[in-house]
């Protein structure tokens, strides 16, 4: 077991290390979050031995977003590895296009009539231990739905908030701009940027320069506490290639190439070689 101030270490780094780009503002809002947010996140993943629903897929014209998808693929792929069973929760397109491969439940966009009730009977049929957003657009003070470019999306979003609503089960969010689920967390912060912010909250919010990043930097987390690699078989291009083969679209270019919010998979890539460097430093020992 490591020690309670090496493992904060080791977050303090990996947070660190997830906006050190600064694209969107986030290294700026990290300042309002408690350090050791990428372990307290870990910790509540590692311990999970039921159902853990994961909402992802971003709204791009009329398909998904690379990035999002891909790291709720990660953290998914782990969770599976320590027993714990995930359930990946989108709308029809994602669904459709990734279904095959992974288990998922279906939620129509928007906020249609009975989307309350249907979401309702989901939560009591899963009864899940924990959930997770990923890369997924939160209402504003209007109760709308905005992209980066302040469009509203409301009536093609994934309305993931209403789980948050109606479970009272702790909810660990990813987000890399602050239009999404979880940033309702730094708020007051969000007025220096130059976005129309999420307002809903979670229990621990992760940040970084792209949400897939977060998610791997969850992963790193994840391995040094647990004294596993489960970044070892990662591969970056190959998920990108996976996702776009099945209609997946760049969030800021609106192409459908192997890129996460305009960054080339090489650049995922060389985060993932930095961030298990990071925790080889750390001393971590694995088995085997």
């Amino acid at each position: 077991m490591n020690d309670i101030r090496r493992e904060l270490a080791v977050s303090k780094r990996i947070e660190n290390l997830l906006v050190a780009r600064n694209l969107r503002g986030m290294q700026s809002v990290q300042s309002s979050l408690k350090p050791g947010y990428c372990l307290r996140a870990a910790r509540q993943l590692l311990s999970c031995t039921g159902r853990v629903l994961i909402g992802t897929g971003f709204p791009v014209l009329d398909t998904f977003e690379s990035d999002g998808p891909a790291g709720a693929i990660a953290l998914y792929r782990v969770l599976e590895q320590i027993g714990a069973e995930p359930i990946l929760i989108c709308g029809d397109v994602l669904a459709n296009a990734i279904g095959g491969d992974y288990c998922v439940a279906r939620v129509p966009l928007g906020r249609p009539a009975g989307l309350r009730q249907q979401v309702t009977d989901l939560l009591a049929d899963y009864q899940p231990e924990l959930m997770v957003s990923i890369e997924l657009a939160g209402p504003a003070g209007d109760g709308h739905y905005y992209n980066m470019r302040g469009e509203d999306i409301s009536s093609g979003t994934l309305c993931f908030d209403v789980f948050l609503e109606l479970s009272d089960c702790p909810v660990i969010a990813l987000g890399d701009g602050g239009n999404e689920i979880g940033m309702g967390n730094v708020l007051e912060k969000l007025s220096e940027l130059a976005i129309i912010p999420s307002v809903t909250t979670c229990d621990e919010l992760v940040i970084a320069d792209v949400s897939n990043w977060a998610a791997l930097g969850l992963v790193a987390m994840m391995s040094y506490c647990a004294g596993e690699d489960y970044l070892a078989d990662w591969d970056n291009r190959a998920m990108l290639e996976y996702l776009a083969c099945r209609g997946s679209l760049d969030g800021i270019t609106l192409d459908n190439t192997l890129t996460e919010d305009g960054l080339p998979s090489e650049t995922g890539k060389a985060l993932v070689n930095s961030l298990r460097d990071l925790i080889a430093d750390s001393g971590v020992e694995y088995p085997g």
